[in-house]
């Protein structure tokens, strides 16, 4: 099997299915023994990585048996249990926005049982990963409370309280200290602890065990129950597997505050174990998100369990049903260790208001024969979004074989699209890609497929070649011998693939010592899918070596696809492989880099004339282009377009005039698409600023709660009157009517300030750039001072505090406030601001956006720590 186009080494070896994770912005979590690694995959040589390090847990309190039980038949998966050491068996990220800065939350389940949630340190400057909360101690508080009846927990969860540690149960003795203390009473019988099984005194006489078991019992405050009760209780902490469900909103698209004063959107983590049962965790979405000082305030509630299997649950995946938009529903599929798969379907309302969720809540809608009894590894579910009424799932299992189930809604039928052997070991990952037309499997034999889905069959297609290189790699050697997962690029270019070393194969003076596992990284952009045939014609791309003209054209309208995924609101703006590809690609054969942008220009302004007219011509059209749509040029013209790549010494000097010219354009349109997107910004703020004004005459001045108020009126104001000859003319309307206001009730509703001061000295700030500013200098009896350069907020023009703030890692903006997204919703240049702002006047940001580039923004890192890279 070929390496990629790039790869890294892992100081740890995988050892279960679906060992490796793409996060919602551009982060690579993977599963390797008692370590988590976290990657950017921009960034993988000397770059910064994110470490989460599994420690030993201490075992759960849930009873005694005597010592006639120990040879029950139902102890003896916990006898001959010998894990030494903590092993990640499972992981999973949240969607975009529910840690404190807006980023993913990263779940991992251990084959010690133990479920815990993670984020990233973007305040504590250091790589291992900060411990949000233990699910599976929360579970063991109720269960204990409930005292672990099946019929209480599978019906009844009203009760269960917000996240966090009941005190009654926090100071457990650690097991050593447990069984010395035990062995000092001499007391007869089994301690059984979490799996610990210890015989206290076999010299007893057996007339006495039953007086000596409660005595032990008594002693120990735990309870004496049978070994059948035991394997119970221990099967219900035994958890498996780790699943976030995607984000669940309101049917309208919104977040809307709720009496208690959350927001109904929420994501749900679905715990399977060795009971069958599944438990669910309701996190709802911080009211507000920061960079610095501040608590964890994520919370879970535990809102209900469902007995999907009889045996082990081993997998589970959800998936959104988007062809009812009034009434959104959300399907959970599981599969067991006994072969059976099961398909579940409940009310996103259900799961986001409700606090007693039980069985009923979810739907049983169709269970998958079993035919082999191999169990099921991995699961994989797609609603395309071109054919919103069918889901697909792929099933993966322990034979090797991948089935396909196809499902139509709303009259849920299914269809069993065929059972497929491509692989002869466990099938270990499984990932849909372009929309569902094409399939990736991975398997222990080292094997990896990828599949073109067509009518509802799978077919078995070679891989594209792994051209264009971005970078190489010459210190990870290619002595795979196994795959233990893999996972799909935000944009669907890039396959990375975790494997483990063939030890026959390496060196063992060094290789066998330091290597231990990798991640490869192929191209999959150039993968055929017979779903396109808009081939232009004429095409010759024999200038770029080791890819046909099939090739190319595939790599052209993937990208293309790439691209209009990014259009869609609810999606994260990660474009890093379309970047990736881009540039490499430009590096040998600028032509094809600009006939791609040109095919994309063409579908953005409707033309079909030469790149040089759609250039020149791209400013009429401008306020007519969705916001979203926008900020994607924004990116791409900065990241692809204006990145020159070396000049070819052979080029002729009209060559170079020619391409300067181009050059200049591009530069343009930049220029004129951030104008755009200022005064968007400017009208929108300032409308929000006239529509509180309004309220407060009708209110007596009292501001409605929750309303997002914009500052830096005054700067804004002043930013439309140096720019008059070039704004529109509804936007200098709306300054005139806001600067007529009387600054005494601005000041009341907004922070108006007119001038601002340096942060350094007591310097004035006038307004000359709204990115960057420079003080006047201080003036002493000396003279006057130096100046001081000082960064501008990119959403209000105010000067930034020099406390940390927001930062766009595409445009380098800095930002201390952030924009509701209506901002981001504009389909086109508003005729009247005032009456599109409406209701959004008072609707808080819901993420941190750049309102430039549309990427999540963060804090600014130090290079030797972890940041995303979405572009």
């Amino acid at each position: 099997m070929s390496l990629g186009f790039q790869a890294t080494a892992l100081v740890a070896s995988p050892s279960c299915a679906n060992a490796i994770a793409w996060s919602d912005e551009n982060l690579l979590a993977v599963a390797s023994g008692h370590l988590v690694s976290i990657l950017n995959p921009a960034k993988l040589f000397g770059g910064a990585r994110g470490l989460i390090t599994v420690p030993a847990s201490k075992p759960f309190h849930v009873g005694l048996i005597g010592k006639k039980d120990l040879l029950s038949s139902c102890l003896l998966p916990t006898c001959v249990s010998r894990d030494i050491r903590p092993c990640v068996r499972s992981i999973s990220w949240s969607p975009i926005g529910f840690a404190p800065n807006a980023s993913c939350l990263l779940a991992l389940c251990t084959n010690e049982g133990r479920v815990k949630v993670y984020r990233m340190p973007f305040r504590e400057f250091r790589v291992e990963w900060v411990e949000v909360m233990d699910i599976s101690e929360m579970l063991y508080d109720y269960l204990k409370k409930a005292n672990f009846e099946v019929s209480s927990i599978s019906s009844n969860v009203s009760d269960t309280t917000e996240a966090g540690s009941d005190p009654e149960y926090t100071d457990d003795v650690p097991i050593s200290q447990f069984m010395k203390a035990n062995k000092k009473r001499k007391q007869k019988g089994l301690t059984v602890v979490a799996g610990a099984v210890k015989e206290k005194d076999s010299h007893r006489v057996p007339a006495s065990e039953a007086k000596h078991s409660k005595a032990a019992a008594r002693n120990s405050g735990l309870p004496l129950i049978a070994a059948e009760e035991y394997a119970s209780r221990n099967a219900m902490l035994s958890l498996l597997t780790v699943a976030w469900s995607p984000y669940l909103q309101s049917a309208c698209g919104g977040d809307i505050p709720s009496t208690d004063g959350s927001t109904n959107g929420c994501t749900v983590l679905a715990v399977g174990g060795k009971s069958g049962r599944l438990s669910f965790w309701r996190f709802r979405k911080p009211q507000c998100y920061y960079t610095q000082s501040g608590t964890d305030s994520n919370s879970a509630m535990l809102v209900g369990f469902l007995q999907a299997h009889d045996t082990w649950v081993t997998a589970i995946t959800w998936t959104l049903q988007v062809s009812d938009a009034s009434n959104p529903r959300v399907l959970l599929c599981t599969g067991s260790s006994d072969g059976s798969v099961k398909i579940w379907r409940a009310c996103n309302r259900e799961l986001q208001d409700s606090s007693d969720i039980s069985h009923d809540s979810f739907s049983l809608l169709k269970e998958v024969t079993v035919i082999d009894y191999a169990p099921v590894s991995v699961l994989s579910v797609i609603v395309p979004l071109d054919s919103p009424r069918k889901t697909y799932l792929a099933i993966g299992k322990g034979s090797g074989s991948i089935d396909v189930l196809v499902c139509e809604t709303p009259n849920n039928t299914f269809e069993k699209a065929g059972s497929y052997h491509g692989h002869n070991h466990i099938v270990t990952g499984l990932a849909w890609a372009f929309d569902g037309r094409c399939l990736y499997s991975c398997s222990q034999d080292n094997s990896l497929c990828s599949w073109i889905f067509m009518e509802n069959s799978l077919r078995k297609v070679p891989f594209p070649s792994n051209t264009p290189a971005v970078k190489s790699s010459s210190d990870v050697p290619n002595a795979f011998d196994s795959c233990f997962g893999l996972a799909v690029s935000p944009g669907n270019l890039v396959l990375a693939v975790v494997h483990g070393y063939d030890v026959e194969l390496l060196n063992p003076m060094y290789e066998a010592r330091a290597c231990k596992a990798a991640v490869a990284f192929r191209w999959i952009g150039g993968q055929h899918l017979d779903t396109f045939s808009d081939i232009l014609p004429d095409c010759d791309f024999e200038s770029f070596p080791g890819l046909s003209n099939r090739e190319m054209i595939s790599w052209e309208n993937n990208i293309m696809w790439s691209l209009r995924q990014c259009e869609h609101l609810e999606k994260a703006v990660v474009v890093w492989d379309v970047i990736a590809a881009l540039s490499a690609f430009n590096e040998s054969d600028h032509k094809y880099v600009e006939r791609v942008l040109l095919k994309w220009l063409a579908y953005i302004f409707r033309s079909q004339s030469s790149i040089s007219t759609i250039l020149s011509e791209a400013s009429r059209h401008l306020p007519r282009i969705a916001s979203r749509v926008l900020q994607l040029l924004n990116i791409i013209t900065s990241q692809v377009a204006l990145k020159k790549p070396e000049a070819d010494k052979t080029i002729s000097k009209q060559r170079d005039d020619a391409e300067e010219e181009e050059m200049m354009m591009w530069m343009q349109l930049r220029s004129n698409v951030e104008k755009e997107l200022r005064e968007r910004l400017v009208g929108f703020s300032l409308s929000v600023i006239s529509s509180l004004v309004s309220n407060s005459n009708e209110n007596n001045g009292h501001k409605e709660f929750g309303c997002w108020t914009p500052i830096g009126s005054a700067q804004m104001e002043k930013w439309v009157d140096l720019n008059r000859a070039n704004v529109n003319e509804h936007l200098k309307l709306l300054a005139e009517k806001v600067g007529r206001t009387k600054k005494r009730k601005l000041r009341s509703i907004c922070e108006y300030k007119t001038e601002e001061e340096c942060n350094f000295c007591s310097a004035s700030v006038p307004l000359d750039s709204p990115e960057n500013a420079f003080c006047r200098g201080e003036k002493t009896d000396a003279g006057t001072g130096p100046s001081h350069k000082l960064l501008r907020c990119a959403v209000s023009m105010r000067v930034c505090l020099p406390t940390p703030s927001w930062h766009c890692v595409c445009c380098k903006r800095s930002a201390s406030q952030l924009v509701p997204l209506a901002l981001f919703t504009l389909p086109e240049y508003p005729s009247d601001f005032e009456s599109f702002v409406g209701r959004c006047a008072h609707e808080k940001p819901v993420k941190p956006l750049c309102p430039f580039c549309g990427i999540l923004l963060q804090r600014l890192q130090p290079e030797f720590l972890l940041s995303p890279s979405p572009v």
